[in-house]
């Protein structure tokens, strides 16, 4: 079994010997109660056959608890020092792949050398299956699970410490404060669990707020309910982005180019809305079958 390196008297001991210090802008806060980096592990569910991807390798301690399980751990660091320090902890570990790039090409795409070290090793065996697993930096979680959903190969599952914040959008229902383009977006291709709220404490150095271990499980029959998921994403985002005005208002902005007045008032019509309804009152199915609705529009 790996060693328990992630605790707060051995990190600050390896900080000071490389003399540096957890570098807020990469969102370095390291999970050291130990009994929740196994209860990660354990919502994950990592099996033989399982290719990991983990965004943020740290000091490798999670790297470790799963290279003894999995067939392979693909591991992202953007901080050349964390690397270096990362690399000689995992030293022993020759499953364990480890990239020192960015993972995100932009907001929008996940960096290409990453998915196509994914990829490479999944065309090792038919039977291995993709996961992602990762205490995840606040500042990127939101693309990384996102753009996962639509990259070339989605996970089997994705399980992740996130801010809590995040975590209750993505499960939040209509009509509440937290529910947004995200929830819809999540929700409409997945299964969405929190499995433990977390306090800052957990966490070294602390951060100002809590967070939550989440465990998402995309869904096929749920993707296949949606023909074109560039559409329905941009139609999403759109219908959040006034998600206060009212339905009909919004659209009729969002399809000027397209269609007429007249056109849209039957739309609604046609879904019995009422007058003042707006996107926010609506739940995951509706917005579902307005968005083929509006696309059918041409």
């Amino acid at each position: 079994m790996p060693s328990p390196r992630q605790t707060v008297s051995y990190l600050t001991a390896r900080f000071r010997e490389a003399g540096i210090r957890p570098d807020a802008r990469h969102g370095q806060n390291f999970l050291i109660d130990l009994n929740l980096l196994d209860l990660l592990l354990n919502a994950a569910d990592i099996q033989p056959t399982d290719v990991i991807l983990e965004v943020g390798t740290g000091m490798g301690s999670l790297t470790a608890r799963m290279a003894e399980k999995a067939a392979a751990v693909v591991t992202v660091e953007i901080d050349e020092r964390m690397y270096a320090l990362a690399s000689e902890e995992l030293a022993e570990y020759s499953n364990i792949l480890m990239l020192q790039v960015d993972a995100l090409k932009s907001k929008n795409h996940l960096e290409p050398e990453v998915i196509a070290v994914i990829k490479e090793q999944l065309e090792i065996d038919p039977a291995r299956r993709f996961k992602l697993v990762a205490n995840l930096p606040y500042n990127i979680a939101t693309p990384i699970l996102s753009n996962l959903l639509t990259c070339d190969v989605v996970p089997f599952s994705m399980t992740a410490t996130i801010q809590k914040e995040l975590a209750e959008r993505m499960v939040a229902v209509p009509s509440t404060k937290d529910y947004s383009a995200l929830s819809i977006w999540m929700q409409a291709l997945c299964d969405i669990q929190i499995v433990r709220i977390l306090p800052p404490q957990v966490f070294w150095p602390k951060p100002k707020v809590h967070s939550a271990i989440v465990h998402i499980v995309p869904s096929p029959e749920k993707r296949a309910r949606i023909p074109d998921l560039t559409f329905f994403h941009d139609f999403v985002r759109s219908l959040f982005l006034h998600r206060r005005k009212f339905l009909r208002g919004v659209l009729i902005v969002m399809l000027k180019d397209r269609v007429e007045k007249p056109i849209i008032d039957e739309l609604l019509a046609a879904f019995q809305f009422p007058e003042d309804v707006r996107a926010e009152q609506l739940d995951v199915e509706t917005i579902l079958a307005l968005s083929e609705a509006v696309k059918d529009l041409g």
